[in-house]
């Protein structure tokens, strides 16, 4: 239920941003906007509290943002209040972000390895993804997981690329067991 909340009103947003030709200034204030929600966690527990009524909350944001933030986006802000959806509002800007980056050929990639990854090994990874993936932009995010033994795991999207000694030893022994079972 909650994706199917983000992804309504994520697209709603990025169907304004396109039609309002404001793709680029919508990312940069809700980049700021997020932070700053994230930052302070009483704001987003008024917003979130059942006892304070819609009217209350609307007015609280637009006190906090009319004027530093777009009409626009205080106009969707206040329509996400209105359909009490405001508990959403992480997933619904995270949403909107990677619409924007889809549409603008920015992939986003998480690379976790055995050992951390030196920035000539980075830039390599990150020049072989950019021939294979079609992307203009890759966005990288590098974690480090021992359990791989070696190799990598690469993730974008939802497709996955193993070639982790840990997985190809899951999979031998896989194979062995059906032998043995032969």
């Amino acid at each position: 239920m909650a994706k199917l909340i983000s992804k309504t009103y994520g697209e709603a947003l990025v169907e304004l941003a396109v039609e309002e030709n404001k793709v680029d200034d919508f990312v940069k204030e809700l980049t700021v906007i997020s932070q700053i929600l994230k930052e302070n966690s009483d704001f987003d527990a008024l917003m979130n509290h059942p006892k304070i009524v819609k009217e209350e909350k609307k007015k609280v944001m637009e006190n906090v943002f009319r004027g530093r933030i777009s009409d626009e986006l205080l106009g969707f802000f206040l329509l996400i209040i209105e359909k009490d959806r405001y508990g959403e509002i992480d997933s619904i800007l995270s949403y909107f972000i990677d619409q924007v980056k889809a549409i603008k050929g920015i992939g986003i990639v998480y690379v976790t390895t055995a050992v951390p990854l030196g920035q000539q090994q980075k830039q390599k990874i990150e020049q072989r993804l950019l021939q294979t993936t079609g992307y203009k932009e890759v966005e990288m995010h590098y974690d480090v997981d021992e359990a791989l033994i070696g190799g990598m795991k690469i993730r974008i999207g939802d497709r996955v690329v193993d070639s982790s000694v840990q997985t190809k030893l899951s999979e031998l022994t896989k194979q062995l067991m059906r032998l043995q079972l032969a």
